[in-house]
């Protein structure tokens, strides 16, 4: 089955997908950094540095006519669902959060125009809330309107061996019957079990051997460790966080700490023996479960599921952004598989 992926970034929603033997013709993302990674991973540069606008009123006419998609991704920015924003329920504010979230509604014109088998849309669970639920009944009843049926789940990724916690909304439209989701697990990996086997220091080889099927799964013969360089923090720095122990946080620290940074995720450390904190696009917030420094981006993509032969292109900053804003492959695989096996 053919497959488009729109706001694809790194194409963390696609790999999966590509994985279970789906086609992927395109991806788009106006983010230069996270198409040239995603090209740099695949054999074929299927992606484009494009807008959504350009994207739908020109080139996919002419994907339309040279092949049949089956199924549309994406994850469509959505700038209006931070807790502040949906906190203020005036009318003005809510006219805002419909205006910042424009993009929702191009994705659901591209699908209209494709009249796909099926679509995945992923986005943060403040799309639940926003507007007390009417925005999210709006975007389901477009969908129906074309003739989806229409499933969606708010998904805690950690419950389907992602070593992390992280909450994301998926929406799930198929023309056959109503989408199932795929069965959480019984069993959770750790941020221990994920990442204790990669260096402790700056390499680009391994100096351990793997100690579960899931860091081997990971490694799958990989030869070079990318993205795997160490934050050389100041001494004070690591002073600081060498007091905060496994679990906690800047709350662990005598008040004069407090201030250093003035939001509540400030100067939080892994717990070993669960999944990580949610990866974010920064890399100062959070901290290694054991180790006095800040997580490499190889480790934070440990956590997102990315296999350790997908290497992530650009400045580290970049690098941080790019692992942080995708979608965890080894959740989108499973979502393939069930899309395979109930059309």
């Amino acid at each position: 089955m053919n497959i488009i992926d729109l706001f694809s970034g790194v194409g963390g929603l696609g790999l999966g997908f590509e994985q279970m033997g789906f086609k992927n013709i395109c991806s788009i993302d106006n983010w230069n950094d996270g198409i040239k990674t995603h090209n740099f991973n695949r054999k074929e540069k299927n992606g484009f540095v494009e807008d959504i606008y350009s994207f739908k009123n020109e080139h996919l006419m002419s994907l339309l006519s040279k092949h049949k998609i089956n199924g549309v991704l994406g994850g469509p920015p959505c700038q209006g669902f931070s807790s502040a924003r949906l906190s203020d329920t005036t009318e003005k504010n809510q006219k805002l959060n419909r205006l910042r979230n424009k993009l929702v509604f191009e994705f659901i014109d591209v699908v209209k125009k494709v009249d796909p088998y099926f679509f995945v849309m992923e986005n943060v669970r403040g799309m639940l809330s926003i507007d007390k639920g009417r925005f999210l009944k709006e975007i389901i009843g477009s969908f129906t309107n074309l003739g989806f049926k229409v499933t969606y789940e708010l998904v805690d990724l950690s419950e389907y061996q992602i070593p992390q916690s992280r909450k994301r909304l998926f929406i799930v439209g198929m023309k056959k019957s109503f989408f199932n989701f795929p069965l959480k697990y019984v069993e959770k990996i750790s941020s221990y079990q994920a990442i204790s086997d990669l260096p402790e220091h700056t390499s680009t080889i391994y100096t351990k051997p793997f100690s579960n099927s899931y860091q081997q799964v990971m490694r799958n013969n990989c030869k070079i460790l990318h993205n795997h360089e160490i934050t050389n923090h100041s001494m004070q720095t690591i002073k600081i966080i060498s007091k905060i122990p496994s679990g906690g946080s800047i709350k662990n620290l005598p008040e004069e700490y407090w201030n250093i940074r003035k939001f509540n995720k400030a100067f939080q450390r892994m717990d070993k023996n669960l999944p990580s904190l949610t990866i974010d696009t920064g890399h100062r917030n959070y901290f290694h479960y054991e180790l006095n420094r800040i997580p490499t981006v190889r480790e934070n993509a440990r956590l997102q599921s990315f296999p350790d032969n997908f290497k992530f292109l650009g400045s580290k900053t970049s690098q941080y952004k790019q692992v942080g804003n995708a979608v965890p492959p080894k959740y989108s695989h499973e979502l393939a598989i069930e899309i395979k096996n109930q059309s």
